[in-house]
């Protein structure tokens, strides 16, 4: 007798990979809402728990940034003062050093705007923190800086008497200030007096005061990238201590310019003429940069010394824009030679002051062909009937070479007699704040001094590329309304040249609450 018996499969008491293990699911104890309860803060979801949970505490909401008026630079504790922009990356750091994290980080910081004049910089701070082994909780935060005012140790010291340690003293031996304007708007332009602690006019010149020697030497080699000069440097002893062979000096550098200047006429040493390419002696110097420019406006042929080489051997200028003549052209006609901008032509012109009085015209060779026409009015030197006191014109006349060629007439620029004299301009320069101390300018002084700044206002529209190293600015808009009104009144024609009005700057320093 045989039985059949079913015997089953055998089946295997591992867990099963396919059946997902089901998580301890709870509730939340303010909210109702389902969360794992093995990841849980004290029984809460993470919406509820950062209610009560606050990890910006410790951190302050307020604090004082001290701010020196004098300089705009900030105070960075203990003692240092740094430059910052409003809203820069170097006030945000400074910011942020304020502040206690209590063992948070910072994971974003940004600047909310505010009024300028509220005195308060707004910082919107977005912290971190663990809150468990394996939670991080982010919060975000504001805080307020309350901007105070405090006098860094360099500008009270500034107020004080004898704190300089260094000084430069800048000179130009000439009878006009126009190349002492054009150096002012230089240094306005790239900021070479931002660490002056004064700046003093002096016969001939203007003294610079600095309060360590690194800044005056830095201040000497701005100079000496724009201008032709010749530096000089002397040191006092100021005090010494015996014990320790401690001294203490005050350094003084003088830098002299070069007195040559832009229309200048000069009469170059035959020796140093031959070397420049064998150019005429006779020149006119149109340009003053790092080194100085000369033009023959008889052949167009431009040469350049630099301040090494001339002060080898210095020579003084023939004549300068207070010895110029207006002249009249009767006749021009191009010659053909052409230079850049410079057109050569032969002229043929009356002294304006002959006008009507005699028939005398005079011929010359001029650079600027392509800007005169008969009728135009050009300024010029008179070398025909005039004795100048210079040795080097005096080798000119006495040469073989030379003497049948120097001119009766030297041209210089093209004049605009038509301009009104006190005519309201829409731009402006700005002029450096200098202490004129014992040197108060006397009535006459005074009214060269306008003279001087006349001129170089003038220079500044006639002569584009000398615009270049010079910021305009646009007048007040008030200001502006009132010259318009006051020109409508004005008789004559002006025909001048303009400034464009693309070429101003915005001046923010005088804007207004009306302005903006």
């Amino acid at each position: 007798m045989s039985m059949d018996i079913d015997v089953d499969d055998p089946i295997s008491i591992a867990p099963s990979q396919d059946v997902v293990g089901t998580t301890a699911t709870i509730f939340c104890c303010d909210c109702g809402a389902p969360i794992d309860g093995t990841t849980a803060i004290d029984a809460k979801c993470y919406d509820c728990f950062k209610l009560t949970k606050d990890i910006s505490q410790g951190i302050q909401r307020e604090a004082t940034l001290h701010f020196c008026r004098d300089c705009d630079r900030w105070l960075q504790p203990p003692s240092s003062w740094v430059n910052a922009q409003p809203e820069s990356r170097e006030l945000l750091a400074l910011c942020l050093k304020k502040l206690s994290l209590n063992r948070t980080r910072i994971i974003d910081a940004s600047f909310i705007w505010t009024e300028p004049h509220s005195r308060r910089i707004r910082v919107k701070l977005v912290v971190q923190a663990a809150v468990a082994d394996d939670r991080v909780m982010q919060q975000a935060l504001e805080v307020v800086y309350v901007v105070a005012y405090q006098q860094c140790s360099e500008c009270a010291k500034s107020y004080t008497a004898n704190v300089w340690r260094a000084s430069v003293q800048v000179r130009q031996k000439v009878l006009h200030k126009r190349t002492f304007l054009y150096l002012e708007q230089l240094i306005l332009k790239h900021g070479a007096h931002r660490e002056t602690i004064n700046i003093k006019e002096a016969k001939d010149g203007i003294d610079f005061f600095f309060s360590a020697r690194n800044q005056a030497e830095k201040f000497v080699d701005f100079l000496n990238s724009v201008v032709p000069v010749r530096v000089k440097k002397s040191q006092e002893l100021i005090s010494e201590d015996s014990h320790t062979a401690k001294k203490s000096y005050k350094f003084s550098f003088s830098v002299e310019l070069i007195p040559i200047c832009k229309d200048d006429l000069v009469a170059l040493p035959i020796h140093l003429a031959k070397q420049l390419g064998n150019i005429s002696p006779l020149a006119i110097c149109y340009r003053v940069g790092t080194s100085i420019n000369f033009l023959d406006p008889n052949t167009l042929q431009t040469a350049d010394i630099s301040a090494p080489v001339y002060w080898r051997a210095p020579f003084a200028a023939l004549a300068d824009a207070q010895d110029l003549v207006e002249f009249i052209i009767m006749d021009c006609e191009p010659a053909g030679s052409t230079r850049g901008k410079w057109i050569l032509a032969e002229t043929q012109l009356a002294r304006a002051a002959d006008l009507g009085v005699n028939d005398k015209t005079y011929f010359a060779r001029t650079h600027l062909g392509g800007l005169l026409h008969a009728g135009d009015s050009v300024m010029g030197y008179m070398l025909t009937g005039t004795n100048f006191n210079n040795p080097h014109f005096e080798a000119l006349e006495e040469s073989h070479t030379y003497s049948s060629r120097i001119p009766d007439v030297v041209i210089v620029k093209k004049h605009y007699p038509n301009r009104r004299r006190n005519r309201k301009r829409q731009w402006k320069v700005k002029r450096m704040a200098k202490d004129e101390g014992e040197l108060l300018p006397k009535k006459a002084d005074q009214e060269r001094m306008d003279r001087d700044f006349e001129q170089f206002l003038q220079d500044i529209e006639e002569d584009e590329e000398f615009r270049h190293g010079v910021q305009l600015y646009k007048q007040p808009r008030k200001k502006q309304l009132d010259e318009m009104s006051m020109m409508t009144t004005d008789d004559g024609d002006d025909d001048g040249p303009h400034i464009d009005m693309d070429e101003l700057l915005e001046d923010f320093d005088e804007l207004t609450m009306e302005d903006q």
